[in-house]
């Protein structure tokens, strides 16, 4: 009987040398972190994603977050076509599964352990091994890359995380309003290859400003896709559990049926989640380091001062990366800025509404929802898998606040079935949104 520890196969490894699968959950971002990998030397891809969701239900009860479903699919699908494709050949030791990982209540921080389970009831899988980024670390790449090659990496995959958000709000600036039907679409399609193609040839040399220049261009040539004929829509604040908001098929494409039915639409982004880590370690360094001087430990503050000096700086590092930026597209198109999570808190707590103490991304979907109707929107979807817990925290404290104020909200719950009222409730939400916005200019 093998007693094997079945989570040993989870754990930081060197990535040289190996094929490193990348779940698919933004539609820019997965791209981008897999090119950059291959400009550092690594054999990556993003996994084809929500081509077989039975393959995931076969193996799940239904009391694991949607998500779950939706990746163990997308890998089983993948490994499966890679064991036909080379048969006899097949050797699942040559492939790293990256699967992220986030400490707290929430079930997503279990997700690798399960599907380490799942993959070892594959005789033909079970040497797949799982990497991972974390939260506890804020997602450092110590341990997958050299040392000497990991700090480059990581400053380099924020600045194209904050790409793929920017990619993202010009789209959904210019996409209502473009007067050829699909040239937005496309004409991000293209400029994401481009930039592509820079990280597979160069990513190692950090060309950042090669990526500026493609980021500003792609702003003037969206720019000149819009229709200025057409009045501006009733904007639509999109909160809720990253990845069902950001992965547009379990969401059943959801901004686009918004766009449809005469909304404009913004998404929280991916970078507010990954300031959100950087800033919640920061207090808690903070927090443990007044418990070592108030306990006499002086021994260990020098290094808890050393991790806290080093959190800062990864902090200023991601709000100079985000401004600067943000700034080669704001001198040119008006598109929503991000929400800085430093504030975020601060309206929570001046409005004695929720806490950061209490954790999960309902601080950042509370404070959203309520900054997006501070700042003039028309209204505020709670995208979530069903039954997420920190969703609906998120759900029930924020409805009885908009109702007082009279501000269209819906929740979107997803499981991967189709729900009938689901386009009637899009549909209705849609009309209170442009009642809102007709008020607001009265």
């Amino acid at each position: 009987m093998n007693h094997e520890f079945p989570f040993n196969n989870i754990k930081k490894i060197d990535i040289r040398g190996k094929k490193l699968l990348i779940p698919t959950m933004h539609p820019f971002g997965s791209h981008l972190l897999a090119a950059c990998c291959r400009g550092f030397g690594i054999d990556a891809y993003p996994l084809p994603t929500y081509i077989d969701l039975n393959l995931g239900k076969q193996y799940t009860s239904g009391k694991e977050c949607f998500p779950c479903q939706v990746t163990i699919s997308d890998i089983l699908y993948f490994l499966k076509k890679e064991e036909q494709k080379f048969k006899d050949n097949f050797n699942a030791n040559n492939y790293v599964y990256l699967l992220p990982e986030a400490d707290g209540p929430c079930r997503f921080g279990m997700y690798n352990k399960f599907q380490r389970i799942i993959l070892n009831t594959f005789d033909n899988f079970k040497d797949v091994q799982i990497s991972y980024f974390t939260t506890e670390d804020s997602y450092s790449t110590k341990g997958i890359l050299p040392e000497d090659k990991a700090s480059d990496f990581k400053k380099i995959g924020f600045l194209l995380m904050v790409v793929s958000d920017i990619f993202d709000r010009i789209q959904w600036r210019v996409r209502p309003y473009e007067k050829i039907q699909g040239s937005t679409d496309e004409l991000i399609k293209n400029m994401l290859n481009e930039i592509i193609k820079v990280l597979e040839k160069k990513a190692e040399k950090l060309p950042f400003d090669e990526i500026y220049e493609i980021l500003e261009l792609t702003t003037i040539k969206a720019k000149n896709l819009i229709n200025t004929k057409i009045s501006r829509k009733p904007r639509i604040g999109i909160v809720g559990e990253i990845y069902l908001r950001t992965h547009q098929p379990s969401n059943q494409y959801i901004i686009k049926k918004i766009e449809q039915y005469g909304g404009e639409v913004v998404n929280a982004s991916l970078c507010e989640w990954i300031n959100f880590v950087t800033y919640e370690n920061i207090r808690k360094t903070k927090l443990f380091l007044r418990v070592l001087v108030k306990e006499n430990l002086y021994k260990y503050v020098f290094a808890t001062m050393k991790k806290l000096m080093s959190l800062k700086i990864e902090q200023e590092y991601q709000r100079f990366i985000m401004k600067k930026a943000y700034s080669k597209v704001l001198k040119h198109l008006d598109i929503q800025p991000d929400h800085d999570v430093e504030e975020l808190e601060k309206h929570l707590e001046n409005n004695h509404i929720y806490s950061y103490e209490v954790g999960t991304e309902a601080c950042l979907s509370i404070a959203g929802a309520l900054c997006y109707m501070k700042e003039g929107f028309n209204g505020v979807v709670n995208v979530y898998p069903f039954s997420c817990m920190p969703s609906t925290i998120t759900s029930a404290i924020l409805r009885p606040i908009f109702k007082k104020f009279h501000f269209p909200y819906l929740d979107a719950p997803f499981d991967g079935t189709i729900q009938p009222n689901r386009e009637i409730a899009i549909k209705t939400f849609m009309f209170q949104a442009s009642q809102h916005k007709k008020l607001l200019k009265n």
